[in-house]
């Protein structure tokens, strides 16, 4: 760790002193992996949180879109058809999967998105970086999520196996284990086409409307002069706004995505002719079965995750990010 450099002398004892002193107080930014394994934790941190404390709406959701005829009243009444046919404890299912993955996908979604942010910048300069910070989200948060989901997939496939076919195992590792055993390594990521199609478009939704509603905000707050907790009530408003918009984005390919995830594909059957089939039997409105419940939980974790990301920063010492919104 590098020390800081020794004053220049003023010649006034006192003056030098208190110089030293400011020196000594001031935190000394950290940069490099220093800085971004930070980042990947206090993102791994948030989404870990977030999607596990959500595991009962993300169990009803996934049943309402994979039986909407068996659970057709809403989500309410998901919840008590569930608690009546199979006991509180099923709304639990699925949970060591769900805040597995969503640690390694966070981990790779905050982090490589900071990573990508600040290379885009570089690359560009920040004044055409600033002036283009709307494409500069879009591709830092696409490519971000693009390594996520192969850290993701054979997570969330088990997980949604779990969840369609409770009696499938026990939980994480026997469903993983039997999987791969009964269907091969490949079944992990049977579901990556319709996975990249919903997580990358959500994930450029979510940081691209986060960063526009945060910027806007602090164009009339100054962010110098606000208090901790009301970044974080900024960070939580942004966060739902921009939970809203990338659930409605995402909608129709996270039905795909449990449908495909829920029984293994007939012999000789390809991942694109399953998806083009399944798209033709659901159709635009059937594609947004859960819409309901899906933006209840995605608002409510995507507001979670930005709250307890800005916080955890601040406790790590990760400060040292480039920001390129205009105020």
């Amino acid at each position: 760790m590098s020390t800081a450099p020794t004053p220049t002398p003023t010649g006034s004892s006192k003056l030098d002193a208190a110089k030293q002193v400011a020196i000594a107080s001031t935190p000394e930014k950290i940069s490099g992996l220093a800085l971004y394994s930070r980042f990947a934790l206090a993102g791994a941190v948030c989404c870990s949180v977030t999607h596990g404390g959500l595991t009962p709406v993300d169990v009803v959701k996934t049943r309402i879109q994979l039986d909407p005829i068996t659970y057709n009243n809403g989500m309410i009444g998901g919840f008590r058809k569930v608690i009546a046919n199979e006991g509180a404890g099923a709304l639990l299912t699925g949970f060591g999967p769900t805040a597995a993955g969503y640690f390694l996908q966070g981990a790779f979604k905050f982090g490589g998105y900071e990573l990508f942010k600040q290379q885009c910048i570089n690359y560009l300069g920040y004044e055409a970086a600033s002036n283009n910070r709307t494409a500069v989200y879009l591709a830092s948060s696409a490519l971000a999520e693009f390594f996520a989901d192969i850290a993701l997939c054979p997570l969330e496939a088990t997980r949604i196996r779990l969840v369609s076919e409770p009696t499938f195992a026990t939980g994480l590792i026997s469903g993983f284990g039997k999987i791969a055993k009964t269907e091969g390594l490949a079944a992990f990521y049977s579901g990556f086409g319709p996975i990249l199609f919903k997580q990358v478009p959500y994930t450029m939704a979510k940081f691209v409307v986060y960063e526009k509603v945060a910027e806007a905000i602090y164009k009339r707050v100054d962010k110098s002069n606000t208090s901790n907790g009301m970044q974080t009530l900024i960070n939580l408003g942004s966060g739902l706004i921009a939970g809203f918009a990338a659930a409605i984005v995402s909608q129709p390919a996270d039905t795909m995505l449990s449908k495909i995830n829920k029984t293994k594909g007939l012999p000789g059957e390809g991942t694109t002719s399953r998806l083009i089939k399944i798209a033709k039997e659901l159709g635009l409105r059937g594609s947004y079965t859960g819409i309901g419940a899906r933006l209840f939980m995605v608002g409510t974790l995507t507001a979670g995750q930005f709250a307890i990301y800005g916080d955890i920063k601040k406790v790590l010492g990760a400060t040292g990010g480039v920001e390129i919104a205009k105020s």
